[in-house]
């Protein structure tokens, strides 16, 4: 896809008319422009959001393949979509559904009768998974991001989010 595809018609203008010494944090735009420039970055698609920072030289943030990395991922995530949640409702909820294991399922529960066992960081069943998967992250209900994620956001549609989750949901 070409670059000018990705960002807004206003945010090309300013990147063609402001000089050098006016950068900030979008490259190309003077400082008193960042925030509308960021809020129309911000309303882009997820994927297109990453595209954007790629090609501006600004790669989305690494995390590191840990608990604390997952949740931190899924975090920016959640923020690139207005979904709702802190790190210690993320970890709290994790700890009491999988102990922290990524490929965890319940073979045993009610979800499990029906044939759709809870799998993953957030024990996520699949069509919750598919009906709340959040753009940008891996469609593999394991993949640690995805599933917070998509967990994170069924929690902030059915209980504000997921910082209001104490028990199983």
């Amino acid at each position: 896809m070409r670059l000018k595809n990705l960002i807004p018609l206003a945010l090309i203008g300013a990147t063609l008319v402001v000089p050098a010494q006016a950068f900030a944090d979008i490259p190309g735009v003077p400082a008193e422009l960042q925030g509308p420039a960021q809020q129309l970055v911000a309303a882009l698609p997820h994927d297109q959001q990453q595209q954007f920072q790629q090609a501006m030289g600004n790669p989305a943030p690494q995390f590191e393949d840990n608990l604390d990395g997952w949740i931190r991922g899924a975090m920016f995530v959640m923020s690139q979509h207005g979904i709702p949640g802190s790190y210690e409702g993320i970890y709290r909820n994790i700890m009491r559904e999988s102990g922290g294991n990524p490929t965890a399922i319940n073979l045993y529960d009610s979800n499990a009768a029906a044939g759709i066992p809870s799998k993953g960081l957030m024990q996520v069943i699949d069509p919750t998974f598919a009906a709340y998967h959040v753009d940008g992250t891996s469609w593999d209900i394991y993949d640690p991001v995805a599933n917070i994620s998509a967990a994170c956001n069924y929690a902030a549609n059915r209980y504000g989010t997921i910082d209001n989750v104490f028990s199983a949901y």
